[in-house]
């Protein structure tokens, strides 16, 4: 059921996107296993006009794999997914060519989740449900970054566990001048030496 509905949710943007279309032409017989760890391994697979969703099966290989927790994978989809894959939050192996390509197929699919359930409860509810997702997503934004600078605040004033920003780079900046008054003596001292020793 779940797979079914993924599938439909990506090739009802097909015709939408030209670039898609071109995509799923190319990567015709080539497929992707998309780990969610711990929990299902997923097959995407392009018979060159639509995309098909299924269960990996060990008797075939995929072309290329793409592992990781279920939040890293949906941030692999958005706009920050080249940072996710630096960070190593992702695990790709196998043709990256053809991980790269279903990587872009993902975010030029990436269905309008308002839209999508406006087909299910009407364009209001729907329209609704998002605004009050996003509210509750900009609430939760709010919360851990306040939450995090009262924790900075606190190992810094009450524990003094960390310095403050001016602190650390004070600190930094007696260091770069250290640094540069031993390269300077280092550097007198071989001349010196270069002067002396020849003598």
């Amino acid at each position: 059921m779940l797979r079914a509905t993924l599938g439909n949710l990506l090739n009802r943007g097909l015709p939408r996107s030209p670039r898609a279309r071109q995509l799923v032409a190319e990567l015709e017989g080539r497929s992707l296993d998309v780990e969610v760890r711990d929990l299902v391994t997923l097959r995407v697979s392009s018979n060159g006009q639509t995309l098909e969703i299924d269960r990996a099966h060990g008797d075939t290989v995929a072309s290329a794999t793409i592992a990781g927790g279920p939040l890293s994978l949906l941030a692999l989809a958005g706009d920050s997914g080249q940072a996710v894959i630096q960070r190593g939050d992702v695990r790709i192996s196998g043709d990256t060519d053809v991980a790269q390509s279903y990587r872009e197929l993902a975010q030029l699919l990436r269905p309008d989740l308002e839209e999508e359930l406006s087909l299910v409860i009407g364009d209001v509810p729907a329209h609704q449900l998002a605004r009050l997702a996003r509210l509750g997503g900009r609430f939760g934004q709010r919360a851990a970054a306040t939450t995090l600078q009262n924790l900075a605040e606190y190992l810094g004033h009450e524990r003094g566990d960390l310095v403050s920003r001016n602190e650390g780079e004070e600190f930094l900046r007696g260091v770069d001048a250290m640094r540069e008054a031993v390269d300077r003596l280092e550097a007198r001292l071989d001349v010196l030496s270069r002067r002396y020793g020849a003598s």
